[in-house]
């Protein structure tokens, strides 16, 4: 293991469940991470960003397929830049993370974002790494009205606390030695994510009655899930609303099309 001033490792989670994926038999593609946004794969955006980040030293790229990933024209490079590698992925998230971080050099501190998160910026990335602070568990959050103001009403799982509701980043920094129990811990319950009371019966009853009671601010909220998990666990609120769209949808996709050529321009 490793810690900050060597650098980061950044995680890119860039496979996909059993079966077809939707959105990539929707765009015409065998694989999510390759779906172009606004002229360019979605896998590069995320890539181009980490590789602009400083703070970040090395990227490994985290998929079932990696051979189909290494092999795209537009990704060739990648293939060739001494700063990424392709690690097959197991069968489930939390398991293929854990895997990563026991294996991988200089594992921790590690940083975890996904292929879809292509409002990512180097920007984003030093605020996210500065907020992490001393937390096995960092988690990035942006809050409701601060991504509405910057991109208009929009659908997404918002999780409401008493300090008001917020929506996930896709962007997570492990760091200490907490982590460890954390994933073993998500990997008994990733298969219940979907259901409250599935998850409920994990975390407890009485956490999940203040939490839909509404009597818990989000930084309370982590912390008490992150004593269910064995680690210490802090969110970090970003500043920029639109790392609230990632591109789980076609219309999700039309929005990023819109933001991206809007900052192009």
């Amino acid at each position: 293991m490793t810690d900050a001033s060597q650098g980061w490792t950044a995680l890119v989670l860039a496979g996909q469940r059993p079966g077809i994926d939707p959105m990539a038999a929707h765009f015409g593609t065998e694989m999510k991470a390759l779906i172009p946004v606004a002229g360019e794969l979605m896998l590069n955006r995320v890539l181009e960003a980490l590789l602009d980040a400083p703070q970040v030293a090395r990227i490994v790229v985290l998929a079932q397929n990696t051979l189909q990933l290494r092999a795209h024209s537009d990704l060739g490079w990648a293939v060739g830049e001494p700063k990424i590698t392709f690690r097959v992925s197991g069968p489930t998230i939390s398991g293929s993370v854990l895997g990563a971080v026991e294996d991988i050099e200089n594992g921790l501190p590690l940083l975890v974002t996904t292929a879809d998160n292509v409002m990512l910026t180097p920007a984003t990335i030093a605020e996210f790494v500065a907020g992490a602070g001393a937390s096995d568990v960092s988690v990035a959050f942006v809050e409701r009205g601060n991504l509405e103001r910057a991109v208009g009403p929009n659908k997404r799982t918002w999780l409401t606390f008493r300090d008001g509701a917020f929506t996930g980043a896709n962007l997570f920094a492990l760091t200490g030695a907490g982590t460890f129990n954390a994933l073993r811990f998500w990997e008994k319950v990733e298969a219940d994510r979907k259901s409250v009371l599935r998850l409920a019966a994990h975390f407890g009853p009485v956490l999940m009655v203040k939490l839909l009671l509404r009597r818990m601010t989000l930084r309370d909220a982590l912390a008490a899930a992150g004593t269910k998990l064995g680690a210490s666990a802090t969110p970090v609120v970003l500043s920029d609303g639109r790392m609230g769209v990632d591109v789980d949808k076609p219309e999700d996709h039309a929005l990023a099309e819109k933001l991206l050529g809007a900052a192009r321009g």
